[in-house]
């Protein structure tokens, strides 16, 4: 077929492909997440026409704050296939709230899939391995970096907790002593200290405010963000609740155990870096070595891979290898 569009793609044609389709991907990403869906333009709009009409001093954000969001990102088909495809969607929609992330589901989904189409769009286009073994790593890549990126915040944000919480008790204490109620103390003490403890307060106060007990509303909070701590401060409320007693001298002795904790904590940390040290050199060595032997002498190695005993040792190494990491694992792994 003469002057017409050719039915077969060129190897250029296919590599400007693989670079094109991550782009497009990355915009419509950027358009979904800044963009934001007409329906949510339209209420801010209405919110905001509201606002200045009839309630000058009220946020845009205080406006919407008890609306439940019936969907996910305003866009159906991307709702509707979080539903039928994400596994345990409510697991995954408490852990984003754990890190703090107020991103949706559906975009984190859309984000996960924009990575390992970018992942792989790279890979081809370098040509740095074969099909199979790209989509294998794709595949991986959206799994699993943005879990760790997600676990990563939850322990950054959970360490920060730990250390601001002991304040906020203190400040509950004295606003008891003072006269207030709990419900006030804690109030007072969301709008005093930083985030993340604060916002989690906060969260708590709104929630009795809206009609929950105070004791539902701290078992919410504390399956939300599952410390330890906060666990420690919600039985006591709970307790208290029932049998009475004097609260501000239970919250001080509170207090004064969860800093001597995370004292403890601090001084395992510090006693065990020695050995963490080891673990991480000792686990790097055989890594290191064999570039290091690939670089001088690869035909050396080459034996490994082409030798039909070669794999069965390799697997056999990284058993072992596995096995050390583990027990070394265990050796500096301390339970409080």
């Amino acid at each position: 077929m003469s002057g017409g569009f050719p039915l077969t793609l060129g190897a250029t044609q296919i590599e400007w492909l693989l670079i094109a389709l991550p782009t497009l991907g990355m915009l419509v990403l950027f358009m979904l997440l800044f963009g934001g869906s007409p329906v949510e333009k339209q209420t801010r709009r209405r919110i905001d026409r509201i606002r200045r009409t009839n309630a000058p001093a009220l946020t845009p954000q205080q406006a919407v704050s008890i609306r439940r969001a019936d969907n996910e990102s305003g866009i159906a088909v991307l709702d509707s296939l979080v539903r039928h495809l994400v596994p345990r969607p409510e697991l995954l929609r408490l852990r984003l709230s754990s890190a703090g992330l107020k991103t949706t589901l559906a975009k984190y989904v859309l984000i996960s899939f924009l990575l390992g189409l970018t992942t792989f769009g790279l890979l081809m286009f370098l040509k740095l391995v074969v099909p199979l073994v790209a989509v294998l790593t794709a595949l991986g890549t959206a799994i699993m970096l943005p879990h760790l990126i997600v676990g990563f915040m939850v322990a950054r944000r959970r360490n920060k907790f730990v250390a601001h919480f002991p304040e906020a008790i203190d400040l509950m204490v004295r606003g008891l002593r003072s006269g207030l109620p709990i419900t006030e103390s804690i109030r007072t003490a969301g709008a005093e200290i930083v985030d993340p403890v604060g916002i989690e307060l906060r969260h708590v106060t709104d929630s009795v405010r809206l009609g929950a007990k105070l004791d539902e509303a701290l078992w919410d909070c504390s399956r939300r963000i599952n410390i330890q701590e906060f666990n420690f401060f919600t039985v006591a409320l709970s307790i208290q609740s029932e049998t009475g007693g004097n609260l501000a001298e239970t919250l001080s002795n509170l207090s004064d155990v969860l800093r001597r904790r995370r004292q403890l904590k601090l001084k395992i940390k510090a006693l065990s870096s020695e050995a963490k040290a080891s673990a991480y050199i000792i686990g790097s060595l055989p890594f290191v070595m064999a570039i290091l032997i690939y670089l001088v002498n690869a035909d050396y190695i080459d034996d490994l891979w082409y030798d039909p005993r070669g794999p069965f040792l390799v697997g056999l190494g990284f058993l072992s290898f596995a096995m050390g990491i583990g027990v070394m694992y265990k050796m500096v792994k301390f339970e409080i």
